[in-house]
């Protein structure tokens, strides 16, 4: 007999099995990294994986669970700041895309959503400052790299 968070073939299959969903964010530099998280994830994981590459000529297929949302987001086909005239740069995209997903699918004060944020330095600090600060997500529940020291007590 399973309950309802046991994570296997027949346990995500039933209706009555807990489903976590992820937020999870990656840039050309932490392919590697997102490939190994995304083997790590139960079959039955939903969610969204946003990545931002500098060119449609990074796009590569990604193993992610089947119920997960994969979304490119290329820094070569969007703008930079409205009204600036200027190419997107680095981490523009991936916040954007972000923290709009936040806004609006992070609604519920007990919201279990498990993040990691595997982008470069700059998106995930704007990205951890919205939902932390205009979301109320514990600081505890987003996961960064440990070199961006982020995540330390303010």
């Amino acid at each position: 007999m399973s309950d309802h968070t046991t994570h296997s073939p027949a346990a995500c299959r039933a209706s009555r099995h807990t489903r976590v969903q992820h937020l999870i964010t990656a840039d050309e530099h932490s392919l590697a990294e997102l490939e190994v998280l995304l083997a790590t994830l139960p079959i039955c994981s939903t969610g969204r994986v946003f990545i931002e590459v500098p060119g449609a000529d990074w796009i590569a297929p990604v193993t992610a669970p089947s119920r997960m949302v994969v979304t490119w987001l290329d820094r070569s086909r969007r703008s930079g700041e409205p009204g600036s005239g200027r190419g997107c740069v680095s981490g523009s995209a991936l916040t954007r895309a972000v923290t709009a997903w936040a806004d609006e699918m992070l609604c519920e004060d007990e919201d279990h959503t498990r993040i990691h944020l595997l982008g470069g330095y700059l998106g995930t600090a704007d990205i951890v400052d919205h939902l932390t600060e205009r979301r109320a997500v514990a600081r505890d529940a987003i996961h960064t790299p440990a070199r961006f020291g982020l995540l330390t007590a303010r």
